[in-house]
């Protein structure tokens, strides 16, 4: 199974460049079988244009979380304690082997009545 995640443009690059090797979330995928991650990049690019493996995903406290991970992140800590305000608890998911499409994909086109997901969506399919 896979899953695609919204994700602003300038993660996208930082994720490609292997800046970014933890992906934030408050909360994720309940499925154990989910292996790989596409990369939604929202407003203004509106595409699929890539993905990643997942090596793990990691739930903790987010004081713990900030301090596990904060060193590849590729966020700032208050970028991090904002977008975790009112959380307790934090994930993130460890971006494996990336992989960055030739040709980025109109997601409206491979799936029927598209709407860009406000945090994930399961896909049951491979691109």
């Amino acid at each position: 199974m896979n899953v695609i995640l919204s994700i602003r443009p300038n993660f996208c690059k930082m994720i490609f460049s292997g800046q970014k090797k933890y992906e934030y979330r408050k909360r994720v995928f309940t499925r154990s079988d989910v292996d790989k991650v596409y990369i939604y990049a929202t407003k203004p690019i509106c595409r699929i244009v890539g993905y990643f493996t997942i090596d793990e995903v990691i739930e903790d406290k987010k004081s713990y979380m900030w301090e596990k991970t904060h060193k590849d992140g590729g966020i700032n800590k208050e970028y991090f304690d904002a977008y975790f305000k009112n959380c307790d608890m934090a994930h993130a998911i460890k971006i494996g082997e990336v992989v960055k499409l030739d040709n980025s994909i109109d997601p409206k086109e491979v799936i029927k009545d598209f709407h860009a997901p406000q945090n994930f969506m399961y896909a049951d399919f491979d691109l």
